[in-house]
């Protein structure tokens, strides 16, 4: 059975951000607020609860296309190779924002990603995400728990989530009302660009 914990957005309280962050180290998933859905998350250094992901998602976990939640723009290199000027000035510029960026793998992407040739960076405009991240010292894996298929209530309203959820994950974390609508995609090839999905981000800067 899950905790549902409450933290504000305005001012996320440090103990329970560090409650969040125990229970990532400890394998545990986690449902959180972004600047777009709610997501399913879990310690990007903790295979076993990559694999719980994988399953909730029917993936194989090599195969999955799992967003990497970053602090910053800071490690980039740590996930994904060299990327031109005009590129990064681009992440800059839209950064924190609801927007994921397909960039090419890094030869030093952890275990079982090796193999992936690209891997979505978010920087999601959210306090509580950021904090989480921030404090947990790397990034979280996340995929979305919106419905493809139909606009669903649970995907905004974090009580129906817990409600849906609680079986399945360790904590469920109430920021608010979600929004029920996904991130941006853009694709990134040297210096070109494509949009693979148009969410919620405006897609004016491009």
């Amino acid at each position: 059975m899950a905790e549902l914990l409450k933290i504000y957005p305005e001012n996320p309280n440090p103990k329970a951000i560090q409650k969040v962050v125990d229970v990532l180290r400890k394998g545990g998933l986690i449902i959180y607020p972004t600047d777009t859905v709610y997501g399913l998350g879990c310690d990007i250094t903790n295979v076993k609860a990559l694999e719980r992901i994988a399953k909730i998602k029917g993936v194989k976990l090599e195969r999955s296309n799992f967003s990497f939640i970053c602090h910053d723009l800071s490690n980039l290199s740590d996930y994904v190779t060299q990327i031109e000027t005009p590129i990064f000035k681009l992440l800059k510029r839209s950064l924190p924002g609801p927007y994921t960026f397909i960039l090419p793998g890094a030869n030093s992407l952890p275990y079982p990603f090796k193999k992936k040739k690209t891997v979505g960076i978010r920087v999601p405009d959210d306090p509580i995400a950021l904090e989480i991240v921030r404090a947990l010292g790397n990034p979280i894996v996340s995929t979305s728990i919106h419905d493809e298929d139909e606009i669903l209530e649970y995907t905004t309203d974090p009580e129906l989530i817990f409600e849906k959820w609680n079986s399945k994950v360790e904590l469920v974390i109430d920021g608010g009302f979600g929004d029920n609508q996904p991130s941006t995609v853009i694709e990134v090839h040297g210096t070109e660009i494509t949009i693979v999905r148009e969410g919620k981000g405006s897609i004016d800067i491009f």
